[in-house]
């Protein structure tokens, strides 16, 4: 898992079939090697903007969603709601 702060909405009004009714979020990631990085992150649990979440990635992520055909790769599986040093 990684730890991530929201940035914005992702809207994408034309996408495959087997995204539709996902709703994305463009994520940075915090600390680690690849802090800053941004990454596009489906949003199962309807976090906002500025909150840290917990992003799951890989066939992790398509797991989540109940579906292993589908072309995610990230998915916010948690709000972190305590404050920590990353």
């Amino acid at each position: 898992m990684i730890a991530a702060k929201i940035i914005d909405n992702i809207w994408a009004t034309r996408k495959a079939d087997s995204l539709v009714g996902l709703k994305f979020m463009l994520v940075e990631v915090l600390g680690g090697l690849d802090a800053g990085r941004l990454m596009i992150a489906a949003d199962t649990i309807g976090a906002g903007i500025g909150e840290r979440v917990l992003v799951c990635t890989g066939s992790s992520a398509r797991n989540m969603l109940d579906r292993d055909n589908i072309p995610v790769d990230a998915v916010i599986v948690g709000i972190i709601d305590e404050d920590c040093v990353f």
